[in-house]
């Protein structure tokens, strides 16, 4: 059996299905065919229904449940791994809603932790995340939101910190912050979904025992960073909660649904939302 599988070119993306998708762990006889994506088009994809299985940002979950169901594995969630809002000045935060905030695609958890936040602003620019901070640096926008690998270099460019967008949501929710998932198909039958859960899980698992060697296949798509920099990336999102969600990894995704209804003013019906 083949699978369309669709995850990011980021470090953590890479390390966590390495061994999957170049076969280093039993696969159940499935076989995938992998397409590397940015999550802002991996996120449209999902609303369109392109992909079997693939990497999402939970802030678009809502707008897919009638198509996909979550797994348990290969997720991004943590304390202290949220998105930062970051300008090329000090700015006070009663100022942010007036200004032109660039954002890492509309359907990201980076914006639904934005609009948490700051509710009342409109001033919206939505970009390719690795087009943030010139757009910032530039003047195109008077701040923006940095997820991925600008968590590391932002202060290098001459960028300042305004807000750890993930420290507000930890500090209004008591729980972990959910950046992103996996979901597959809800038309594949029950037993082929726990399948790609457990082998996902066992390529994260497998990922861990080899660590902290990067290996090439991480390398290759990393956008040219230094291994110091991956390392930073990798053990900044990926964790136990990469493995198995658990009670805790789910509650927060839970709470991040509520949100998603608070800030849209709607109310979601599918319940059943994981594996």
């Amino acid at each position: 059996m083949k699978l369309t599988l669709g995850f990011s070119p980021c470090p953590n993306d890479t390390f966590i299905f390495d061994a999957l998708v170049n076969k280093k762990i039993p696969t159940g006889g499935i076989d995938f065919e992998v397409v590397l994506e940015d999550v802002q088009t991996l996120n449209e994809w999902a609303i369109q229904g392109r992909l079997d299985t693939t990497k999402i940002s939970y802030g678009v979950l809502p707008k897919i449940l009638n198509r996909y169901i979550a797994l348990n594995a290969g997720g991004a969630l943590g304390k202290g791994v949220g998105p930062l809002l970051v300008s090329k000045t000090a700015l006070k935060n009663e100022d942010i809603q007036d200004k032109i905030i660039a954002i890492p695609g509309m359907d990201t958890t980076a914006h639904l932790l934005f609009s948490l936040a700051f509710p009342a602003a409109q001033k919206k620019q939505f970009l390719r995340f690795s087009e943030i901070e010139n757009a910032v640096l530039q003047g195109r926008a008077e701040a923006g939101v940095i997820i991925h690998e600008n968590r590391f270099t932002f202060q290098d460019r001459g960028l300042v910190k305004l807000m750890d967008l993930g420290e507000y949501w930890e500090k209004e929710t008591k729980s972990p912050v959910p950046l992103g998932g996996i979901v597959i198909r809800r038309t594949l039958s029950s037993e082929v979904q726990q399948q790609v859960d457990d082998s996902i899980s066992n390529s994260v698992k497998y990922a861990f025992n080899h660590y902290p060697v990067i290996t090439d296949y991480v390398k290759m798509h990393s956008q040219e960073m230094n291994e110091r920099v991956m390392r930073q990336h990798i053990d900044l999102y990926v964790n136990d909660f990469s493995v198995s969600l658990n009670t805790d990894g789910k509650a927060a995704v839970f709470n991040l649904l509520k949100v998603y209804e608070q800030v849209n003013q709607v109310q979601l019906t599918e319940d059943h939302l994981f594996v």
